[in-house]
């Protein structure tokens, strides 16, 4: 009797150091996963979830998480679209779990400019927040031209037209100094 508790003893031991065994392993297995997980990843697995994102400037947003592209998201808020530079960020709430890669070699490689130079094409009427560590400044214009790393932003009259003798100037924005970007949905007012 006392050898049947021994044994039984023992084989519990070994199945107990292999089930350690095993949790170690999967831990392991998941930091060196965690390592390779890019944060936009993180934020197209997000796609669909109300987020809010702390700027580094002081501002914030918060809306429905509708795109997670290369270098840039973008927001919907109850009557605007916003889209913000990652480079802006300083936090994000509201987060999922879940990850999910960009498959498409097009889409890793449509960046902020081309976002921006869809804007500037459409000349859309914006809020652009500029912003750093010393705070931010909103100025309303349509994007006259997009460079390389930089917007010419025609500062007019929110709700005017852009036209040349209502443009009270013209500012060149690189896009480090590029918070986030705001757009009435089609059909607010």
């Amino acid at each position: 009797m006392r050898w049947d508790a021994l044994f039984n003893d023992i084989e519990s031991q070994l199945a107990e150091a292999d089930r350690l065994s095993l949790d170690a392993e999967i831990n392991e297995r998941t930091r060196a996963e965690l390592v390779s997980l890019a944060l936009e990843d993180r934020l197209r697995g997000s796609v669909g979830c109300r987020i809010g994102v702390h700027l580094l400037c002081g501002e914030s947003a918060r809306g429905e998480l509708t795109h997670a592209g290369a270098d840039a998201l973008v927001l919907d808020e109850e009557q605007h679209q916003v889209l913000v530079p990652y480079a802006a960020v300083a936090r994000y709430v509201g987060l999922g779990r879940h990850s999910r890669a960009e498959t498409s070699v097009v889409r890793r490689s449509i960046g902020l400019a081309h976002s921006l130079r869809g804007l500037a094409r459409d000349r859309v009427e914006l809020a652009v927040t500029v912003g750093g560590a010393a705070g931010s400044v909103r100025l309303a214009g349509v994007i006259d031209r997009v460079g390389r790393d930089y917007i010419d932003l025609a500062e007019v009259t929110p709700g005017e037209v852009r036209r040349s003798q209502g443009v009270s100037q013209v500012s060149a924005i690189p896009f480090a100094g590029l918070a986030m970007i705001s757009s009435r949905k089609t059909g607010s007012l």
